[in-house]
């Protein structure tokens, strides 16, 4: 089971385990503006797969574990939007925390019913972010186990969900596993998103806004990075332990947004013959924004044989090139009426 199988993530998860034959993948998502079927649709007719749109804190969920005799959990789903939370924190704290503890309840009641071999095979695998860890002030990266010290209602959320999974790991002797992650990227990523905001807000000749100087640091991963290292996780991670996950390159907000820009100037020149880059605008800093991150995941290497292998140099171009392609499906996602009406003038991660 996937549960947020029509986001971002959780879509290029859906795919690498369908081609990985799983037997049955279960997708839940309750299809809030982040999520889209569009992003499943070569899945859509796979015998294997299954999709219910069901909030994760409905209790149905018991009975989809049960009639799909369900073996993993990959806990997905959630409120991801560091601005969003800022505005409005309640949808995190109901979304991240308060649904978390359903779902980790309905799974318990599920796992108590499995004989012994059963149990020993099942995990759940939680997916968080290196930002619960607080911003990187040494030269020391962030281990799985340091301590958590989130800035944002967000990451505060996502700690929170972490805590719960230990909390029902050590009570209820629930087989669960967080992992950390750093910044994704790629093709279908929702366009309130830094990087398919600044190619959006570029080609229809907005201004593209940058939070404070820009010199803001943050690791890249590539989706399809992800996808491939979750599955070795899910395979050969250890119950109890918490793991990180870290793109192959640290890059300053500015740095990333100057080589957006320099692919869009060659794959789709302006008209007046000017750079994309005089369309940047700095705008006041976000509240609480953490200067960098930067997470240890030699722990996931060494038991996984796991690392990124797609450099920013090599991916962002055809992230680029993609969305270029796929411009009527971001009109689509951002004239959905629950969405973020000003989503193109503010800067996002």
């Amino acid at each position: 089971m996937v549960t947020g199988g029509a986001g971002f993530m959780g879509c290029s998860v859906v795919r690498a385990l369908l081609a990985n034959n799983a037997k049955t993948v279960v997708n839940v998502d309750k299809l809030s503006y982040a999520g889209s079927l569009e992003r499943l649709q070569e899945t859509s007719q796979n015998k294997r797969y299954h999709f219910y749109q069901i909030d994760i804190a409905d209790p149905v969920i018991h009975e989809i574990l049960c009639k799909h005799k369900i073996t993993h959990i990959i806990h997905m789903a959630a409120e991801s939007h560091v601005d969003r939370s800022i505005t409005d924190c309640q949808p995190f704290i109901n979304n991240n925390i308060s649904a978390t503890a359903k779902l980790l309840d309905a799974t318990r009641r599920y796992f108590n019913k499995l004989d012994s071999s059963q149990k020993e095979a099942f995990k759940v695998l939680h997916i968080s972010t290196d930002e619960v860890f607080g911003p990187s002030e040494s030269d020391a990266p962030f281990m799985p186990v340091s301590r958590y010290a989130p800035s944002s209602p967000y990451a505060a959320s996502k700690a929170s969900a972490n805590l719960l999974m230990l909390a029902w790991r050590k009570t209820y002797a629930l087989p669960t596993i967080n992992i950390q992650c750093s910044n994704n990227y790629g093709p279908y990523q929702h366009p309130e998103k830094l990087i398919p905001q600044t190619i959006y807000n570029a080609i229809t000749d907005r201004d593209i806004p940058i939070y404070g100087n820009g010199k803001q640091t943050r690791n890249w991963l590539y989706v399809e990075d992800f996808s491939t290292g979750l599955l070795k996780l899910l395979e050969k991670g250890r119950v109890g332990q918490s793991y990180n996950m870290a793109g192959s390159r640290e890059t300053e907000n500015i740095e990333l947004v100057h080589m957006i820009c320099s692919v869009l100037d060659e794959l789709k020149p302006g008209t007046d013959g000017r750079s994309y880059r005089e369309q940047i605008k700095f705008v006041t800093d976000r509240a609480g924004h953490d200067r960098r991150y930067d997470i240890d995941d030699s722990a996931t290497l060494l038991e996984t044989g796991w690392s990124a292998s797609t450099s920013l140099d090599e991916a962002l171009p055809q992230t680029v090139d993609w969305y270029l392609r796929h411009l009527d499906w971001c009109n689509q996602i951002l004239q959905d009426p629950a969405g973020d009406g000003d989503v193109q003038t503010r800067p996002r991660e």
